[in-house]
């Protein structure tokens, strides 16, 4: 792999789009290929359309201070859009190809299929999809050992997690490529199995869900439950995972807490799952004892403890919510 591989977008919709800023603005030629045949004058209407807001973006990251004005047409002009009828040609000089359509398995597996045709066997492909699983639809892909779930969360040009999943074909050395790619334009991959719902859907799906029925129940209003999440849910989980926060206050607290939650509210979604109860059997409550989720066994927990207070602080200081003391 190149330094700074060409990168090409199947599709030309939001997710290719954000994809292309995010490689254009670190300094990646980047093709977004229309997967859909159209007239010249549907893809002229397409092509502007897509630049358009390739150029809207960056407009607005200028404004943010992450690019000079007078860098911006440097950056767009790395962004190209081809139609369909010319995949083959744009997908010759692609270092990593990135599928993008809609969730529909059959168009996928189409896309995949003849986009696969087009590379070389080592080139990697990586599917975009937030709800299909890799190995529903790898086997559309001729030589799947280079083919991999990578999940953008949007915007993907400002969100900094991506989401790695690979199949059950996937080589290892893939895996560490795509991992060295994401890295190299400042993304913080994780790899996660491939289950549904990846990582944060996962865990957002629920939190979102039990908002709204907090709502629904008339237990606070919305702009109250949105504030209670801002500066206190995710106030603390912006320096603290949700792992590391159950080692930080202990195990044996949430496990209490979802014993009476669960008898309280009268639902088993509260119930603590049995790895919470096995750690407490085995002495791994968490900061207190040195080892819970994470392993905490030669760590000068006062200096971690100080790092991580800190970076509140920090948070504190960015709401502007920092006051001096009253003396």
């Amino acid at each position: 792999m190149t330094a700074r591989p060409a990168i090409a977008c199947l599709g030309a919709g939001r997710m290719g789009r954000g994809i292309a800023v995010a490689f254009a603005y670190a300094g990646h030629a980047v093709t977004m290929i229309d997967v859909k045949t159209r007239s010249t004058e549907q893809f002229a209407t397409l092509q502007t359309e897509a630049l358009g807001e390739v150029r809207k973006t960056l407009a607005s990251l200028a404004r943010f201070g992450l690019l000079a004005e007078s860098d911006t047409e440097t950056v767009i002009a790395r962004v190209a859009v081809a139609p369909a009828q010319d995949m083959t040609a744009a997908l010759g000089n692609a270092g990593i190809v990135f599928e993008g359509v809609p969730e529909v398995v059959e168009l996928k597996r189409e896309v995949l299929a003849s986009a696969s045709k087009c590379v070389g066997p080592d080139v990697i492909i990586a599917s975009t999809t937030s709800t299909i699983l890799v190995d529903d639809i790898s086997g559309s892909v001729e030589n799947p050992k280079r083919f991999l779930n990578v999940h953008w969360l949007n915007p993907a040009y400002l969100i900094p997690l991506v989401e790695i999943s690979p199949g059950a074909a996937t080589d290892p050395a893939v895996i560490i490529r795509m991992k060295a790619l994401l890295e190299g334009i400042g993304k913080v991959p994780v790899v996660c199995a491939a289950t549904p719902g990846f990582i944060v859907p996962r865990i957002q799906a629920l939190a979102m869900n039990e908002a709204a029925r907090m709502v629904e129940e008339g237990v606070a209003s919305a702009e109250d439950i949105d504030k209670a999440i801002r500066y206190g849910f995710g106030f603390r989980y912006a320096v603290l995972g949700l792992l590391e926060f159950i080692d930080w206050g202990g195990g044996d607290i949430l496990y209490y807490a979802s014993r009476y939650l669960e008898d309280a509210l009268g639902s088993d979604r509260y119930r603590a799952p049995e790895v919470i109860a096995r750690n407490m059997r085995e002495g791994r409550i968490g900061l207190r004892t040195g080892a819970g989720f994470l392993d905490y066994s030669g760590l000068d927990v006062d200096a971690y403890r100080d790092r991580r207070l800190a970076a509140l602080v920090d948070m504190l200081r960015h709401f502007g919510l920092a006051k001096p003391p009253v003396l």
